[in-house]
Formats: C-alpha cells, structure tokens, sequence
C-alpha cells in the first residue's frame, strides 16, 4: 500500500511541475511578445522619421540606404514576433523563421557592404582603400554563400514537412 501512495505522490508532484513550468513558459513568451511588440512600435516610429527626412532631402544613397536598414530591422522584429506568437500556440520551436531572420539581416549586411564600397571607389585608390574593397569582397562573397546555404536550407524544409492546415488567424 506504501507503494501505491508513493507513486500517487510522484505523479502529483510530476504533473504539479509541468503545469508550473507549462505556465511559467508561456508567462515568459507572453512578456517577451510584449516587449517585442513594443521594439516593433518604436522601431516603426523611427523609420518613419528616417523616410520623413530622406523625403526632406531627397537624393543621395545613404538617407536610403538607411531607411530601408530600419525597415529590414523592423521586418526581423517582427519575424521574431511571429516565431514567439507560433512557438506559444504551437508548442514547438520552429527553425524557419530564424533562418528568414538571417536572411534578412545578411541581406542588410549585403547593402550596407555594397554602399560602403561603391563610396570607396570614388576617388583615387589607396593602398588603405584597395584593402577595404578587397575586405569587403570578401565578405560579400562569405554573405553570398550564406544567403544560398540559408535559401536552400528553407527550400528543403518546407518539402520535408508535410503541408499542415494554418491555424485559424495565421496566414
């Protein structure tokens, strides 16, 4: 009989730590989806201002250059977002979404590379100068290489995974 009850006791205390734990988790993702939805908002509010003075002055790369930075910062948010909202409903921590945020932000990279080194080119070319541009090839051709590692890696995903019906709400 001492058995019996012993076990009655782990079951309850096992089962008492995973709805402790189950909401405890789910505490966490919810204030974590806050504070991230807030980081959206904000970053939202300063692309706005950064598109508001490109308009202002109209022209040059870099006042561009700048407010798509913001908005593929603010897409990376809001890709993480999703990932936090999908992971609370679903249960389950999926690697797309972070290999989307990878991709986004080398393709943020990419940019800002392509910007920095199309500035060097103008003028005479220096032996510091032909350094950076090598540097930077280098570097655009490592992003290159990721981007296409992360592309096929997201290709091959979505045909292993079967086709499931989205979630009510999810598109």
């Amino acid at each position: 009989m001492a058995q019996r009850s012993d076990d009655e006791v782990e079951n309850r205390l096992t089962k008492l730590s995973a709805f402790l734990f189950l909401h405890t988790e789910h505490l966490v993702y919810a204030l974590l989806g806050g504070l991230l939805a807030v980081t959206a908002a904000l970053a939202l509010l300063d692309a706005a201002g950064v598109l508001f003075e490109a308009l202002k002055k109209f022209g040059g790369a870099q006042p561009m250059l700048d407010v798509i930075d913001r908005l593929l910062f603010l897409l990376m948010i809001v890709e993480i977002l999703h990932t936090v909202r999908v992971s609370m409903r679903s249960g389950r921590l999926t690697c797309e979404p972070f290999l989307i945020v990878g991709l986004i932000a080398s393709i943020r990279r990419v940019l800002v590379i392509t910007l920095q080194s199309s500035e060097v080119m103008h003028g005479s070319m220096t032996a510091e100068r032909q350094a950076l541009f090598n540097a930077s090839m280098v570097e655009l051709g490592v992003l290159a290489g990721l981007i296409l590692v992360m592309v096929i890696s997201i290709f091959l995903l979505h045909r292993a995974e079967p086709q499931q019906p989205q979630a009510a709400g999810e598109e």
